[in-house]
């Protein structure tokens, strides 16, 4: 497997080598980034924030560690490069979605995304959508999705970078990418590999963290060509093979293993004519898994999925100041498992999306969906947003919208359990944004409502067989707050702060009591240093106590630094050191209960452009 991720990275960079050789530049245009334009043009009154380079990179691979020191999402953790999920403003994992470039991956087995299998080197961009977002992205937008976008760019340029990264616990991260472009065609290529033996310290005891390692290899390959002054042809690709020993608790050893592979293929052509715009979407997804109670045994169970998605969206132009689109998909879901047989479900959306701007001062949006799936009912959603300017300093934002997700391949047939009887879980939520600005200076203020019912919630029924039922309602609300400053010092030395605090109230409506492992309140803080070619960064994350099965785990406080230097800046070959110590403070912290995180521990990066 390794092999041919290899031949595959070299037939690439050979290809952008050819490329350059035999394509002429017929003029350089502006970059092209040809992702997901639904999250700009119809998103006025949502709260979207896009993470950079330069914050990415200062970070570890894993999409957990980035956006819990870079966003308002809480996550709990099974230790260490272990199961990972998030609560978005109160809500769980599965109501989360995960969209790439366009399309939500959002695993069809448990409704949701494992954030340490993603490898944040593997995308041009990040971004973060707060708020409900079923009526463009589907199931599990309730309380907000992250957007993983690989961008095209058309402009004259052959790029190459060496990414290396060697740390505690022999944790070993590579990453080899390559871009090509001229005005007709962008490709690039990436290909990261992890591993690590995972064996750190269990602060106060003699223990370590035993059967924790983990490795994983993943590639992606984008590609975009005119065909013609209208019309784009463009091809993501990416493919992740990974296994992890799952560690145990304090208190039970684990013996068990993990492997999953997921194949993700995105073909799309667009057309650009006039005032009308138009994408054309085929697109396969798989995913699979492999569980060993028992490492040293070949017995297992598994479960896999099999997705084709046929996606059409058109965009009109009827104005300067008014634009309709509307979005047809339909899909067929194949699955296979140890544990619910071999189901098949087929699925039909239909949504149209509205954006007017009256005048310079104020935009607004309002958009509707209709799903059909061939094993259950849909409700019928809506979203209304918008955004005013009352001054160059300051803008108020709204939204509000009704939301779904939809039982799961476990949920519908897992053996014993299942339930056919499922209703999709539906939540209604409004937000109101304020936002300031002050030359360098940014402030954000949100406060949210998100109010859910026909939870899904696993109850042992009368025979004591745990099943799936609708029982739950639950009332997320709090508020989010977000600073951003950057001051030049001199020519050559820039200072920039950035904070972010949540206060998040999630209660079970039958119990009136906070949802588990959902804290009140969490923060964050980065601050950046550079001179010239030095930099210096330092990280805090805080995450207050949170409720547990009959109990509370305690709060905690964490603190990661880093230095780097870059040399030969002004060359056409660059490269860096950076040095970082993670958990500065050598926390004993946990995120899971009896699940305890990482000691003190140390990496070196170096990263090679040419």
């Amino acid at each position: 497997m390794i092999l041919r991720y290899i031949l595959l990275f070299l037939f690439a960079v050979g290809f952008c080598s050819i490329a350059q050789a035999q394509l002429d530049s017929i003029q350089n245009l502006d970059e092209v980034i040809l992702s997901d334009s639904k999250l700009k043009i119809y998103g006025a009154g949502i709260k979207i924030e896009k993470l950079n380079d330069s914050v990415i990179t200062k970070n570890a691979t894993s999409l957990t560690s980035l956006l819990s020191f870079n966003s308002n999402v809480y996550f709990k953790e099974n230790g260490f490069g272990m199961v990972s999920s998030p609560s978005f403003r109160g809500t769980g994992a599965s109501q989360t979605a995960v969209i790439w470039n366009g399309i939500n991956i959002n695993s069809q087995l448990n409704g949701q995304t494992d954030f340490n299998t993603v490898n944040t080197n593997n995308f041009g961009s990040i971004t973060i959508r707060s708020g409900g977002g079923s009526v463009q992205y589907g199931s599990g937008a309730i309380g907000g999705s992250i957007h993983l976008n690989n961008n095209l760019k058309f402009y004259s340029h052959f790029n190459n970078s060496i990414r290396l990264t060697y740390g505690s616990f022999n944790t070993k991260t590579s990453y080899i990418s390559s871009s090509y472009g001229n005005s007709k065609l962008s490709l690039n290529v990436g290909v990261a590999s992890v591993n690590s033996d995972n064996d750190y310290k269990y602060l106060g005891t003699d223990r370590v963290n035993e059967n924790g390692a983990f490795e994983n290899l993943s590639i992606n390959v984008n590609m975009g060509y005119f065909l013609s002054e209208k019309d784009i042809l463009k091809l993501y690709h990416q493919s992740y093979d990974g296994e992890r020993l799952f560690s145990g608790t304090l208190v039970a050893p684990s013996n068990s293993k993990y492997e999953d592979n997921t194949h993700r293929t995105l073909l799309e052509w667009n057309r650009i004519s006039g005032k009308l715009s138009s994408k054309l979407k085929l697109v396969h997804l798989f995913e699979k898994f492999k569980f060993f109670e028992n490492k040293t045994t070949d017995i297992y169970t598994f479960g896999k999925v099999s997705t084709w998605l046929l996606n059409y969206n058109l965009n009109m132009r009827l104005s300067n100041k008014l634009q309709f689109r509307t979005i047809t998909e339909v899909s067929n879901f194949r699955g296979g498992g140890s544990s619910f047989g071999d189901p098949n479900r087929t699925a039909f959306s239909t949504t149209a999306l509205i954006n007017h701007k009256p005048n310079k001062q104020f935009e607004y949006n309002f958009n509707i969906r209709k799903d059909f799936t061939s094993d259950f009912k849909n409700p019928l959603l809506f979203s209304v947003d918008g955004a005013y300017t009352l001054s160059k300093y300051y803008t108020i934002q709204f939204n509000g919208s009704k939301n779904f997700r939809i039982p799961t391949f476990n949920d519908l047939y897992w053996k014993p359990g299942g339930n056919l009887d499922l209703e999709p879980e539906q939540s209604y939520q409004f937000d109101l944004g304020h936002n300031f600005r002050l030359k360098s200076f940014d402030f954000k203020l949100n406060t949210y409502y998100i109010n859910t019912k026909d939870l899904i919630q696993w109850r042992p029924n009368s025979s004591g067989i745990w099943q799936p039922i609708n029982v739950a309602k639950s009332l997320s609300y709090g508020l989010e707050i977000e600073e951003q400053s950057t001051l030049k010092i001199n020519k050559n030395q820039h200072l920039s702060f950035k904070g972010r605090y949540s206060y998040t109230i999630s209660e079970n409506q039958e119990t009136k009591k906070q949802l588990i492992y959902v804290p009140f309140h969490k923060g964050n803080l980065s601050v950046a240093y550079s001179n010239k070619a030095f930099s210096m960064y330092y990280q805090h994350l805080f995450n207050g106590e949170v409720a547990i099965i009959g109990d509370r785990l305690e709060g905690f406080n964490v603190g990661n630094i880093g230095i780097g230097y870059l040399f030969n800046k002004k060359g056409k070959t660059q490269y860096d050191i950076n040095f970082r110590i993670n958990n500065l403070y050598n926390k004993n912290y946990q995120n899971v209960s009896l699940r305890p995180m990482p000691n003190r521990n140390y990496q070196i990066l170096t990263t090679i452009k040419f």
